[in-house]
């Protein structure tokens, strides 16, 4: 399987989006296992994804599809080497993940509200939203404390970011 499909211009195409767009969000998902994949070409793989820093990745494992050309394919990566190759993409993506989320501590960035809680045993509410870069139920989310009662779903509020993960965002309302 020829992948990242001509990788250098879509590095260079990367890095001219984030030229114009610094806060630019860009996503992939990738198979790991497909029949012929050799150890080179995911290390090659996990490589190109440590230069071209995507924001969200997705991977999913290689698997036989009624009718699929690919099924007949040589090669086939036995099960056990796609899960440890599906662990090693994924633990490559949460640490480029957890990198640019670190990035945006401090900053303040626009959040739409998805859900809000109930008072806890202190009486303090809490929400869920996300940013801009989120897909709703596919990417991280913004976890925000001591939100006002009148803060609704739909709700757009700006929020510091005061910590991160692996994957979500935690902040407080402005203001």
């Amino acid at each position: 399987m020829k992948r990242p499909a001509n990788e250098a211009k879509v590095l260079e195409r990367l890095k001219s989006w984030r030229e114009i767009c610094p806060d630019i969000a860009v996503r992939s998902s990738f198979v790991v296992g497909f029949p012929g994949e050799t150890e080179a070409d995911f290390q090659y793989l996990l490589d190109w994804l440590d230069e071209a820093q995507l924001d969200r990745v997705g991977a999913f494992r290689f698997e036989p599809v009624a009718g699929a050309a690919a099924n007949d394919l040589p090669g086939a990566v036995p099960e056990e080497v796609k899960e440890e190759r599906y662990a090693r993409i994924m633990a490559k993506t949460a640490a480029i993940s957890a990198a640019k989320l670190q990035a945006k501590i401090g900053r303040t960035l626009p959040v739409i509200i998805d859900v809000v809680g109930e008072p806890d045993e202190d009486g303090d509410i809490g929400a869920t939203g996300r940013s801009q870069a989120d897909a709703p139920e596919i990417d991280g989310a913004v976890h925000l404390r001591e939100v006002p009662a009148s803060l609704q779903p739909g709700d757009i509020v700006q929020v510091t970011i005061e910590d991160a993960d692996e994957h979500d965002l935690f902040g407080a309302i402005v203001g």
